[in-house]
Parts: C-alpha cells; structure tokens; sequence
C-alpha cells in the first residue's frame, strides 16, 4: 500500500474488493442489507456471497474450467461442517492442481463481523426496521401466497381425478379459508380480518 493507506487504514471487506476486482459488490451488499427494493438479507448470508463471490473470481483468475454450479458446490466442500475430511480434502486438492491457493482463499473469507463493519463504518449504512403496517403488509402478501398456492394444487388434483374418471363434477370453484380462533375471548376470524383489525376482542374486553 502507498500512502493513501496511511490516511485511511482499510477494513478488510474494502482490501478484498479490491484486491480481487469486486467493487461492485459493495453497493450489492448495501441494498441486500438494507432491504432496497427487495426482502433484505442477514449478515451471515452476505457473508457467504461475498466469500463465494471470492471463490469465483479465483477460479476464474486460474482460468480453471468449471460447470454451472461448481463454484458454489466447492464452497459448500470447503466450509460446510457437514461435509466430510475426505469430500473436503478432495476439493482441495481439486482446485489446488488447477493453480488456486486455497489457504490464501480461506484465509481471505470473511465474517458476518467483518460484512457489518465494512457495511457500517465504512458505506454509512444502517438498516431500519420496517413499521407495523409495513410489516403486516408483508405478512399478508406471504398468506394469501399460500392460499392462491393451495387453490391451485386442490384444482389441479380435482381436474386430474376428474379427467381420469375418477370423480364426478361439474362446474366448481375452490375455495381456501385459514381462520383463527383466540382460546382467551372465543373470537374466530379469518387471518385477513384479524389482520384488519390489528387483534381480537381480548384487547377491547
């Protein structure tokens, strides 16, 4: 390093970046945390897409020929404890043959620790949890999901037991109802209801 690192130690997100030619991932990492624009991911999951986005450009500075799905595969060798001494051995004896460093590779993977910090302290950003409605919104998008799914699969499986001669049956709809009985006041609601109305009648006794 010149200089310039005198003025402004780097964190080791940033040294990475740049090392390895991924700047572009750090705006990435920023709206993947934060939620821009889409549902927001952990620390730990950032994690691993910055260290397999390393694994990738490693490969590919070895010009090491490798299938559509490889490179994730041999993350999952490398850090999953679940893998086995010989799977793991393996892979690294692999991709050793084909040029990589892999005690530099692993060396250079980062924490969730280190993703905050870089994120935190060096991008200024910070992530605000969504307010109630938002979150109820969220919530109810993810339900009625699950219903229009369940309609489906009942209608597919009816029409398929109805082509076959198996079931008899005219003209139908399906329909799908989730509800919700409080133990405490009796009330019994249909979640979309009970999300209108923010609870049961337990708060209004």
């Amino acid at each position: 390093m010149g200089s310039d690192s005198d003025t402004h130690r780097q964190s080791k997100v940033e040294r990475l970046l740049e090392e390895y030619g991924l700047q572009d991932i750090g705006a990435e990492l920023e709206a993947a945390w934060t939620g821009e624009n889409r549902e927001r991911q952990s620390l730990r999951t950032l994690a691993d897409r910055f260290n397999r986005a390393l694994l990738v450009a490693t490969i590919r500075d070895a010009e090491m020929d490798v299938v559509d799905g490889e490179p994730a595969n041999f993350y999952r060798l490398l850090t999953d404890d679940e893998v086995s001494a010989g799977q793991r051995v393996e892979a690294r004896n692999r991709l050793e043959r084909e040029g990589v460093d892999v005690d530099g590779l692993e060396s250079d993977f980062v924490t969730y620790q280190a993703i905050r910090h870089y994120l935190t302290n060096v991008r200024g950003a910070s992530y605000q949890k969504q307010d109630e409605t938002e979150q109820v919104e969220r919530e109810r998008t993810g339900i009625d999901r699950l219903q229009s799914r369940v309609e489906t699969v009942v209608q597919d499986s009816v029409d398929r037991l109805r082509s076959a001669g198996r079931l008899s049956l005219g003209e139908y709809r399906v329909f799908v109802s989730v509800e919700i009985l409080c133990k405490d006041c009796g009330g019994q609601y249909s979640v979309g209801d009970l999300l209108r109305r923010g609870g049961c009648n337990c708060e209004r006794n």
